[in-house]
């Protein structure tokens, strides 16, 4: 018998002059099966530093466990936070050097640093990308692009940026089977890492329909 993988699938981030905002639905499956309704896929890996998971998310968690450690590490031996850039290529790093056995996931880092916002993505093989803009991942990213290219305006604050990231992923999740359910919506900005609170969310979301 085949053994089914648990994964999970829309995530969105958006740059904003302000910060980052990561998102995604909750949504887990396990081929035509929700395996689960309220799947987390937002990690904070750092103070102010952000991971989002698509794909699958054993592979994932195992990765963000040993980013939180390496991060953490690296704060208590230079004394200062590593850099967005630098904890992106230390993961590209590793995911390339698993690409024979390789980690299946589509990641997004996001976070403010000494150097600003800064958000990349990153594939299977670490693939890196600098994302200056809006970026979605997993199956409904193509519906939340829409969404995001149409909406998206040069120096949106985070509040606003919250908002738009509601939006896509509320589109996704109304034509991909795999995505759905909640929302989970984290802001990072002055120095802060913040979930915004699911009733906010669902209000915004009522307004969308």
């Amino acid at each position: 018998m085949e053994q089914q993988v648990l994964k999970g699938t829309t995530t969105v981030g958006v740059v904003c002059a302000d910060g980052i905002v990561l998102a995604s639905e909750r949504r887990a499956t396990m081929g035509h099966f929700i395996a689960s309704r309220e799947a987390k896929k937002v990690y904070k890996i750092g103070d102010t530093v952000g991971l989002t998971i698509a794909g699958s998310v054993g592979d994932a968690q195992q990765i963000v466990r040993y980013m939180t450690v390496e991060s953490k590490l690296y704060e208590m031996r230079r004394k200062e936070s590593v850099t967005i850039k630098g904890l992106t290529t230390m993961l590209s790093n590793v995911l390339n050097s698993n690409r024979y056995y390789p980690y299946s996931v589509q990641l997004l880092i996001g976070g403010v640093d000494k150097n600003g916002p800064g958000l990349y993505s990153l594939d299977a093989m670490g693939g890196m990308i600098e994302e200056t803009k809006a970026v979605s991942t997993g199956s409904g990213s193509p519906i939340a692009y829409g969404v995001l290219e149409d909406n998206y305006t040069e120096g949106m604050n985070v509040d606003e940026g919250a908002e738009l990231a509601i939006r896509a992923l509320h589109n996704a999740m109304k034509r991909d089977a795999a995505s759905g359910d909640a929302i989970s919506v984290v802001k990072i900005r002055n120095g802060t890492f913040a979930r915004m609170d699911d009733e906010e969310v669902k209000k915004y979301r009522k307004s969308l329909n």
